[in-house]
């Protein structure tokens, strides 16, 4: 918003006022000399950007882009903020998750910026009778606990409560969460558990605990099946729903169970749309309770954890820039707690270098960006604000899509909720695969020689209900490939890249199909000549001009000289001699997959 002075002085005042249709029509006069011919709205729409849930991201927002009044932190509707200070008072909640039973780091951690834990127990992490042990050094009083059991969730949370009496801990000191989540563990191992014995341990603490809360809902589950950002909040909006049901059928009041519930959101390197999505959540989740009758009640506790669909195996030093932006999005999109994701997460077990490097990831963001000492920062901008409002309804209208199914349970069971996660998940792999999405590192700028970075085997995590899914997978798959060629033979299959011209005229497109190709696991050799590369393929790189002179003649040439396939890198044409055409846009893992198979890379 822009205030003017006491003076008066407004800067741009003798400036002639410019209308957004003037705007327009200068857009539209640099689109013609791109040799596009369009006009006004057609003009600006050119420019605009697909998101996923039907949304778009325009090239310009004004005053007349309006949103509903957000409101004040802590206040419904509760859009910038749960709590009127915010994060102000010291930054978000820094929390670690840990799954293996190692005393040590859970101390290193908490002793180096760490202010709570997030403890994967059970058969995929820390035994039960190990959490005592697990614990041991930790001033239960002032570090909160957040579990992650699934099944075991009863006997984890009787753990914890007891650790909480053996070691003096006064149950009003006791902070943190005992991670129930009945409908998360059915969507990540399709096996389905009674919500009874959860709604009794949320009695519990509601009578005996006030720091501790008893239920997550947790959308990662619906984020790590590919889901996009309106259907993670319509699942946990309608998994918060079913909880709340059970709460009150258990005898608690809404407000009593409101207080109960904690919600877990994926914050991604799309900054903006990770701030958009959790300022969303906290109004949809404030409608929830204002319909329930207990608007004051509808203050959303946040847990924002980088998300996991985003690492990457190969080149796994990206993540770090990855997380970092994830954790810039989830501070200014308000969330309490944050989670970052060591960079090696997807490997196995992080070090102790990754570990350190995560939780620092929170404390420079805090300490020396001064991140949380404005509360709602994104708040005002018009396109932050339009955003937030589209995103809130997309997520209210599958929200409603779900309940008219029958709710979570239901939608889940049916197959439905998967069926529609799948679909989306297959439309973005069909833009990872044209690189329209591009991943830093996988599918672009790609390094072959790396080293590989090895870790520990982590436990096997929970499944058998939804999938799992990765950006990289299918790049991934490409690599093995060719990884277990150069262990089998020595070396890893080669594509001639061969330039025509001079280096301006070829240097573009011969940088594009070394990239291209490497994201395969293919290598580039652009030095010698083909008879001495070792290679069976070739791939023409120069400029429209030269392809015309010279395009047919050098794949003839070539083609004498053994060559078995021929590519030419630029739009597809009429080339005489040329086998496929690699450009902007094609379909890289179909043209990478088909190029291994003719190598016979298995």
């Amino acid at each position: 918003m822009t205030v003017l002075p006491d003076d008066g002085l407004e800067l741009a005042g003798e400036f002639p006022d410019v209308t957004h249709e003037q705007w327009q029509h200068l857009v539209a006069g640099v689109l013609r000399k791109a040799g596009k011919d369009v006009e006004g709205d057609a003009a600006e729409e050119a420019l605009s950007t697909a998101l996923e849930d039907g949304l778009r991201t325009r090239p310009l927002y004004t005053a007349r882009d309006s949103a509903p009044e957000p409101g004040l932190p802590g206040f419904a509707p509760f859009v910038r903020g749960g709590r009127p200070e915010g994060n102000t008072v010291g930054g978000w909640d820094v929390r670690q998750r840990h799954s293996a039973a190692d005393g040590g780091a859970l101390l290193a951690d908490l002793e180096n910026g760490v202010t709570s834990l997030w403890l994967t127990v059970g058969e995929d992490g820390i035994p039960v009778s190990s959490l005592g042990q697990v614990l041991d050094g930790v001033f239960l009083d002032l570090a909160p606990v957040v579990l992650d059991a699934g099944a075991d969730v009863e006997a984890a949370a009787a753990e914890l409560l007891r650790l909480y009496a053996e070691r003096g801990v006064a149950p009003e000191a006791a902070r943190g969460n005992l991670g129930a989540d009945p409908l998360g563990h059915e969507a990540r191992t399709g096996q389905a558990f009674d919500v009874a014995p959860a709604a009794g341990l949320a009695l519990r603490c509601a009578g005996e605990y006030p720091g501790l809360r008893a239920f997550t809902v947790d959308a990662l589950p619906y984020h790590e099946a590919g889901g996009s950002a309106a259907q993670e909040l319509g699942c946990s909006l309608a998994t918060g729903v079913a909880y709340l049901r059970a709460l009150t059928e258990a005898g608690m009041s809404v407000e009593q169970a409101c207080a109960q519930l904690e919600f877990r959101y994926a914050a991604t390197a799309d900054q903006f749309l990770t701030i958009a999505k959790l300022r969303a959540a906290r109004r949809l989740w404030a409608r929830v309770a204002e319909v329930c009758g207990a608007p004051a009640a509808g203050g959303q506790t946040q847990h924002a954890v980088t998300s996991p669909v985003m690492m990457t195996r190969r080149d796994p030093w990206v993540n770090m820039l990855r997380t970092t932006v994830a954790t810039l999005a989830a501070g200014a999109g308000g969330a309490d707690s944050v989670t970052v994701l060591p960079f090696d997460e997807a490997l196995g077990l992080p070090d102790a270098f990754a570990r350190r490097i995560a939780r620092n990831t929170s404390t420079i963001l805090i300490e020396e960006s001064h991140l949380s000492r404005v509360i709602d920062p994104a708040g005002g901008s018009w396109y932050v604000e339009r955003l937030t409002d589209e995103l809130a309804h997309a997520g209210w209208e599958f929200f409603q899509e779900i309940e008219q199914r029958g709710g979570q349970a239901a939608a889940l069971r049916s197959g439905w909720l998967g069926q529609e996660l799948a679909d989306t998940w297959r439309a973005r792999t069909a833009r990872l695969a044209k690189r329209r999405e591009p991943v830093t590192g996988v599918s672009e700028f790609p390094f072959l020689a790396e080293k590989p970075v090895v870790r520990e085997a982590a436990p096997e995590p929970r499944s058998g209900g939804l999938p799992r899914v990765r950006r990289d997978e299918a790049y991934e798959a490409l690599r093995a490939r060719s990884d277990a060629h150069l262990a089998a033979t020595g070396s890893r299959p080669r594509i001639f890249l061969a330039a025509i011209g001079p280096a301006a005229a070829h240097t573009a497109r011969l940088t594009f199909a070394s990239n291209l190709f490497q994201a395969g696991g293919v290598e580039p050799v652009t030095e010698g000549t083909f008879a001495e590369s070792g290679a069976t393929e070739v791939c023409l790189c120069s400029s429209d001009a030269l392809y015309e002179e010279r395009a047919e003649d050098v794949a003839a040439e070539l083609r004498a000289a053994g060559a078995a396939h021929v590519f030419l890198a630029g739009r597809p044409g009429q080339h005489a001699g040329v086998d496929g055409y690699v450009f902007a846009g094609c379909d890289a893992v179909s043209v990478l997959s088909s190029t291994l198979d003719r190598m016979g890379v298995s």
